[in-house]
């Protein structure tokens, strides 16, 4: 039976599917053709006036006035803009739910639940950063695999002097997750030789991806000594292994990235964050994740804004309101914000890759999704361009993470699409202007994920 459907409207198209069930679903997995459409294709440059052909969940071509698939659907997106979905290549899964945030949220339904949230705001791949136990990170993975209209979920080890590495409230709560489930959650390395027998451990554990704190906590932990960081590095190197970096300090990335490290995890990008230091990483082809939001946005009134309500229930959206620590329109530090204009002008001359990272669930109050998009906002307040700002959270974020099916429109890549109403290469807050989002050439149903808020 062939079914050739003009589709006006995404909300109709869901409406099918769920009245159809298996039919409809099959049929928007094997062949649909987007029409009409500018197309942001993830390295900077925009088609208009473009279709998008899409069977078994892939890309088979762009171009215009393609003919029709002789079965699946036809979806008129004339007036809309298509672009890749996005990559937060800084998380942390499973703690934070819609209504509380810690340890006793971390099982697989919560971790899928997140999953859903980062589905609502358009995003195709998450990177959760050195908190996950790999038996219930493969479940989670594997979940993934199976359902199909998941983001592709990535994750670390996270190697730290024993007993330390996140901070001290989040070390708690990963310390209850390791008691609970009985699994390894963080990794204790005390010199070269454990160092290098860990990294051996892990890789036979199936990590593709090592975190490292680097970081003393203002004194209140051990920072992971020099030797012990390269002997991580180099061994990894060696193995297969990514390693990337939580540091506090730019003058520590120097030697990190002679040590040979693959990123950083939180840029610090003020005046210490020199021309030097930027040409050291762009020859070692190292990114740096500005997270800046993570600091920015403890200290604004969230909870009132309509885009991540959604995703709140009634009492997390009270303590994310107005109050004395949280204002509508918080003050900026007027040298702290010179400095970083100043720094992301001198990455932009230097050519250095910014990777979107948000650094989500490792504090209370700082959600998923939602922040990714705020991150976004905040980089092209400090001077990116809208257009490399998407760069930086599309193909940018896919090169460094190594997902070669995500972060461009081409063909073969992923049907794994972000659609908005309006243009987010002329105002960067249009992403939040979303029409509809396809995971793997299926739809996501924003409105039941949503629905689940309690």
């Amino acid at each position: 039976m062939s079914y050739r459907v003009l589709i006006r409207s995404h909300a109709w198209f869901l409406g099918i599917c769920i009245a159809a069930g298996v039919i409809c679903g099959a049929q928007a997995q094997n062949k649909m053709l987007l029409e009409d459409a500018s197309l942001i294709i993830g390295d900077g440059s925009v088609l208009t006036n473009h279709d998008v052909l899409i069977e078994d969940g892939l890309i088979v071509s762009l171009g215009e006035n393609l003919p029709p698939p002789d079965t699946g659907l036809v979806v008129d997106l004339q007036g809309k803009w298509v672009m890749p979905a996005l990559i937060d290549a800084h998380a942390h899964l499973g703690f934070q739910s819609r209504q509380s945030w810690g340890a006793d949220n971390y099982e697989l339904e919560n971790l899928t639940d997140n999953l859903e949230q980062y589905a609502y705001y358009g995003f195709g791949a998450v990177f959760s950063a050195g908190s996950d136990p790999a038996e219930i990170a493969q479940l989670l993975a594997a979940t993934v695999r199976r359902r199909k209209n998941l983001p592709e979920f990535l994750y670390a080890a996270g190697l730290a002097p024993p007993g330390e590495g996140p901070n001290n409230q989040f070390l708690e709560q990963t310390s209850q997750v390791q008691a609970r489930t009985g699994y390894q959650v963080l990794y204790g390395v005390t010199d070269p030789e454990s160092a290098r027998q860990t990294v051996t451990d892990l890789a036979l554990k199936g990590f593709e991806f090592l975190k490292i704190w680097v970081d003393d906590r203002g004194g209140s932990q051990t920072k992971l000594a020099p030797e012990i960081y390269r002997a991580v590095a180099q061994h990894a190197g060696e193995a297969g292994l990514k390693v990337f970096v939580h540091q506090q300090s730019a003058s520590d990335m120097q030697d990190l990235i002679s040590a040979g490290v693959d990123g950083f995890l939180h840029g610090r990008i003020g005046r210490d964050f020199t021309d030097e230091l930027i040409e050291r990483a762009v020859q070692s082809d190292v990114f740096v994740i500005p997270n800046l939001g993570l600091g920015e946005l403890r200290r604004e009134a969230i909870g009132e804004d309509q885009f991540l309500t959604p995703f709140l229930s009634q009492g997390l959206r009270e303590s994310l309101s107005a109050s004395e620590r949280r204002q509508v329109h918080p003050e900026r530090d007027a040298t702290n914000e010179s400095e970083l204009i100043a720094g992301f002008a001198r990455i932009e001359v230097g050519g250095l890759d910014l990777v979107l990272g948000t650094d989500a669930g490792a504090v209370p109050g700082h959600p998923f999704g939602y922040t990714g998009h705020r991150e976004l906002e905040i980089y092209v307040r400090l001077g990116m361009s809208p257009m490399d700002a998407l760069r930086s959270a599309t193909s940018l974020a896919a090169k460094h993470l190594g997902l070669r099916g995500l972060g461009l429109l081409e063909p073969g890549k992923q049907a794994s699409l972000l659609i908005l109403n309006s243009d987010p290469t002329s105002d960067i807050r249009n992403t939040r202007d979303i029409h509809s989002v396809y995971l793997n050439g299926q739809p996501v149903d924003r409105s039941a994920i949503a629905s689940r808020t309690p």
